[in-house]
């Protein structure tokens, strides 16, 4: 090899390193990112199970596609995929892309546009050899789409299955069922006042979410599309009361013991606690933690005491 093509061999290999490292500097493990999975990998599995498309790939592509979620076209429209109007008779926005003002289409909530991606991808000849590759083979469906023509970016490819790997979504391709009131939540058109929707996390066969700085019982009931007194009567509280940030607020009716993990573990009570507080982090009703541990509602607990939980 003469000196010419060792120079340019070396510097192909470097560029190379460099490509992948910028690749690997852009894709890390982010808290928006798994807030986002949480929040939307039932919605994926559900569309895997009925179009065959790996969760893994839904999952990658809607977080790549619209920042976890956070992207302008995500907030505005509800469009996961980025897929623009070609064809589309629906409602429509318009914003910059690889051109200035092109459009995209809107959704009503996040389900319609999971499905109109499923479909986009199973009706579209140019994606039709995508579905010759077993839902499992996460890699030639990330390296299909882009070269079928689905992005532009000579990285997408890579990035996918980055992302993938990094967050073992690749769990999800093997799913059988997924969570019905995920699901369900995902095609309710609830309105956060600033874009910004609480994750809905899975606990003792509840739900909840984490109230943040000037929430309150209505202003959650408006996004999560359940009625204030319904929702504050779920957490044995007032819908007038105020809310503190970092206070746990169950969707459904709790339990009336927690988890089995719990059964002979009894909690031991620490400064600052109080019987319902404790109630709610074991995701089960306050009457019945008085109840299982034979106190009258208006015992002042101490700490070090120990409280049956199960």
């Amino acid at each position: 090899m003469n000196i010419s093509r060792m120079k340019y061999a070396l510097l192909t290999l470097v560029a190379l390193i460099l490509s992948v490292i910028h690749v690997s500097a852009q894709i890390k493990w982010n808290s928006a990112y798994q807030a986002y999975i949480d929040q939307y990998k039932d919605l994926a599995i559900e569309q895997m199970l009925k179009y065959n498309i790996p969760a893994s790939i839904t999952l990658s592509q809607g977080l790549l596609e619209s920042g976890a979620g956070r992207s302008w076209l995500t907030k505005s429209s509800n469009n996961h995929f980025g897929i623009k109007c070609h064809g589309w008779t629906g409602r429509r926005v318009f914003h910059d892309d690889d051109e200035r003002g092109e459009c995209f289409r809107a959704y009503d909530n996040p389900r319609q546009s999971f499905e109109d991606h499923s479909r986009f991808l199973a009706t579209q000849s140019r994606y039709a050899r995508l579905f010759n590759y077993a839902r499992t083979d996460y890699k030639s469906w990330a390296r299909g789409l882009k070269q079928c023509g689905y992005a532009t970016n000579p990285q997408y490819a890579s990035k996918l299955i980055q992302i993938i790997e990094l967050y073992n979504l690749n769990q999800y391709d093997k799913a059988k069922k997924f969570d019905q009131f995920m699901v369900k939540h995902s095609t309710e058109d609830g309105v956060a006042p600033d874009g910004n929707f609480h994750v809905i996390k899975a606990y003792n066969k509840n739900y909840y979410v984490i109230a943040r700085k000037g929430d309150s019982f209505q202003s959650l009931s408006k996004e999560l599309c359940i009625g204030k007194r319904k929702l504050a009567k779920y957490n044995e509280r007032s819908y007038k009361e105020e809310l503190a940030a970092g206070d746990v607020i169950y969707l459904k009716k709790k339990r009336k013991k927690a988890t089995k993990e719990y059964k002979n573990r009894p909690h031991i009570v620490q400064n600052g606690e109080s019987m319902y507080l404790i109630s709610q982090k074991y995701g089960i009703r306050l009457s019945s933690l008085y109840k299982k541990n034979h106190l009258s509602p208006d015992y002042q607990i101490k700490v070090g005491d120990k409280l049956r939980v199960y």
